[in-house]
């Protein structure tokens, strides 16, 4: 399952980087390939945070060492 989230995760992102270039370098942002690019990109946006969180869910943060380290 982690590895499907993490295929998700790499395509949705690309999917957002591709299609917010295309909207944001359009001719004519009035235009319905523009409205689409958008709203591809909303979707790529909501898919690669919502795969990251699953990727990141139930990891534990880093804690500190316990034992006393001799500082050289």
């Amino acid at each position: 399952m982690n590895k499907l989230a993490a295929i998700i995760n790499v395509i949705s992102w690309s999917g957002f980087w591709a299609f917010g270039y295309l909207a944001l370098t359009s001719d004519q942002p009035d235009s319905g390939q523009t409205l689409i690019a958008i709203l591809l990109a909303a979707a790529g946006m909501l898919t690669g945070t919502w795969a990251y969180l699953k990727l990141s869910k139930g990891q534990k943060l880093p804690q500190n060492p316990t034992t006393n380290r001799s500082e050289a």
